[in-house]
Protein backbone atom coordinates (compact mmCIF):
# COMPACT_ATOMS: atom_id res chain seq x y z
CA UNK A 1 0.00 0.00 0.00
CA UNK A 2 1.32 3.41 -0.96
CA UNK A 3 1.34 6.18 1.63
CA UNK A 4 0.16 9.46 0.18
CA UNK A 5 1.49 12.50 2.00
CA UNK A 6 1.71 16.16 1.25
CA UNK A 7 3.58 19.00 2.89
CA UNK A 8 2.08 20.90 5.79
CA UNK A 9 1.81 24.45 4.48
CA UNK A 10 -0.96 26.09 6.50
CA UNK A 11 -2.42 26.06 9.99
CA UNK A 12 -5.36 24.06 8.63
CA UNK A 13 -2.94 21.45 7.20
CA UNK A 14 -1.18 21.39 10.56
CA UNK A 15 -4.42 20.92 12.51
CA UNK A 16 -5.52 18.13 10.16
CA UNK A 17 -2.16 16.37 10.55
CA UNK A 18 -2.40 16.60 14.35
CA UNK A 19 -5.90 15.12 14.27
CA UNK A 20 -4.74 12.27 12.06
CA UNK A 21 -1.74 11.58 14.31
CA UNK A 22 -4.11 11.43 17.26
CA UNK A 23 -6.22 8.82 15.46
CA UNK A 24 -3.11 6.77 14.57
CA UNK A 25 -1.49 6.71 18.01
CA UNK A 26 -2.34 3.02 18.52
CA UNK A 27 -0.98 1.98 15.11
CA UNK A 28 1.27 -1.07 15.05
CA UNK A 29 4.88 -0.17 14.18
CA UNK A 30 5.75 -1.39 10.68
CA UNK A 31 2.14 -1.45 9.52
CA UNK A 32 0.91 0.97 6.86
CA UNK A 33 -0.79 2.99 9.63
CA UNK A 34 2.40 2.95 11.70
CA UNK A 35 4.41 4.14 8.69
CA UNK A 36 1.91 6.93 8.04
CA UNK A 37 2.17 7.95 11.70
CA UNK A 38 5.98 8.16 11.43
CA UNK A 39 5.79 10.29 8.28
CA UNK A 40 3.15 12.63 9.73
CA UNK A 41 5.10 13.12 12.95
CA UNK A 42 8.20 14.03 10.92
CA UNK A 43 6.21 16.55 8.85
CA UNK A 44 4.65 18.06 11.99
CA UNK A 45 8.06 18.41 13.66
CA UNK A 46 9.45 20.15 10.57
CA UNK A 47 6.48 22.53 10.44
CA UNK A 48 6.79 23.36 14.15
CA UNK A 49 10.55 23.93 13.90
CA UNK A 50 10.01 26.31 11.00
CA UNK A 51 7.09 28.24 12.51
CA UNK A 52 7.76 28.10 16.24
CA UNK A 53 11.48 27.62 16.78
CA UNK A 54 12.54 27.04 20.37
CA UNK A 55 15.34 29.33 21.40
CA UNK A 56 18.27 27.90 23.27
CA UNK A 57 17.81 28.76 26.95
CA UNK A 58 20.00 31.23 28.80
CA UNK A 59 22.99 29.31 30.27
CA UNK A 60 22.48 30.51 33.84
CA UNK A 61 18.75 29.76 33.70
CA UNK A 62 19.53 26.31 32.27
CA UNK A 63 21.90 25.66 35.18
CA UNK A 64 19.30 26.85 37.70
CA UNK A 65 16.56 24.68 36.15
CA UNK A 66 18.83 21.62 36.19
CA UNK A 67 19.77 22.35 39.81
CA UNK A 68 16.08 22.39 40.69
CA UNK A 69 15.40 19.21 38.72
CA UNK A 70 18.25 17.39 40.44
CA UNK A 71 17.57 18.97 43.82
CA UNK A 72 21.07 20.49 43.94
CA UNK A 73 22.39 23.37 45.99
CA UNK A 74 25.05 25.88 45.04
CA UNK A 75 27.69 23.93 46.95
CA UNK A 76 26.98 20.93 44.69
CA UNK A 77 28.33 23.00 41.78
CA UNK A 78 31.70 23.66 43.44
CA UNK A 79 33.43 20.67 41.78
CA UNK A 80 32.26 21.98 38.40
CA UNK A 81 32.77 25.74 38.86
CA UNK A 82 35.16 26.28 41.74
CA UNK A 83 34.93 27.87 45.16
CA UNK A 84 31.68 28.82 46.84
CA UNK A 85 32.35 32.45 45.96
CA UNK A 86 32.97 31.63 42.31
CA UNK A 87 29.72 29.62 42.10
CA UNK A 88 27.87 32.58 43.57
CA UNK A 89 29.52 34.98 41.11
CA UNK A 90 28.60 32.80 38.12
CA UNK A 91 24.99 32.32 39.22
CA UNK A 92 24.59 36.04 39.91
CA UNK A 93 26.11 36.85 36.50
CA UNK A 94 29.16 38.61 37.91
CA UNK A 95 31.59 36.10 36.39
CA UNK A 96 31.51 34.45 32.97
CA UNK A 97 31.69 30.71 32.52
CA UNK A 98 35.08 29.47 31.33
CA UNK A 99 35.59 26.61 28.90
CA UNK A 100 36.71 24.19 31.65
CA UNK A 101 33.62 25.14 33.71
CA UNK A 102 31.39 24.56 30.68
CA UNK A 103 32.89 21.12 30.10
CA UNK A 104 32.42 20.10 33.74
CA UNK A 105 28.89 21.54 33.94
CA UNK A 106 27.85 19.84 30.70
CA UNK A 107 29.02 16.49 32.04
CA UNK A 108 27.97 16.97 35.66
CA UNK A 109 24.53 18.42 34.97
CA UNK A 110 23.87 16.52 31.75
CA UNK A 111 23.43 19.72 29.74
CA UNK A 112 24.40 20.26 26.11
CA UNK A 113 27.54 22.37 25.83
CA UNK A 114 25.85 24.49 23.15
CA UNK A 115 23.45 25.73 25.83
CA UNK A 116 26.30 26.70 28.14
CA UNK A 117 28.57 28.39 25.58
CA UNK A 118 26.13 31.18 24.84
CA UNK A 119 27.26 34.58 25.92
CA UNK A 120 25.86 35.66 29.27
CA UNK A 121 25.63 39.36 29.96
CA UNK A 122 27.87 40.04 32.93
CA UNK A 123 26.47 42.41 35.50
CA UNK A 124 29.29 44.90 35.96
CA UNK A 125 27.56 46.91 38.64
CA UNK A 126 26.11 44.08 40.70
CA UNK A 127 27.98 43.39 43.86
CA UNK A 128 30.49 46.19 43.57
CA UNK A 129 30.52 48.36 46.59
CA UNK A 130 30.05 51.99 45.84
CA UNK A 131 32.69 53.91 47.70
CA UNK A 132 31.62 57.28 48.85
CA UNK A 133 34.32 59.83 48.70
CA UNK A 134 34.74 62.04 51.67
CA UNK A 135 35.74 65.54 50.78
CA UNK A 136 39.32 66.38 51.55
CA UNK A 137 39.93 69.25 53.85
CA UNK A 138 40.85 72.38 51.98
CA UNK A 139 44.52 73.21 52.00
CA UNK A 140 45.35 76.25 54.03
CA UNK A 141 47.35 78.73 52.13
CA UNK A 142 49.77 80.87 54.09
Amino acid sequence: MEIKVRPIRTEDDYDAALAEVDSLMDAVPGSSEGDRLDVLVTLIEAYEARHWPIETPDPIEAIRVRMEQKNLRQRDLEPMIGSRGRVSEVLSRKRALTLPMIRRLAKGLDLRAEVLIQEVPISRRAGKAVRKRTPRPAKKSD
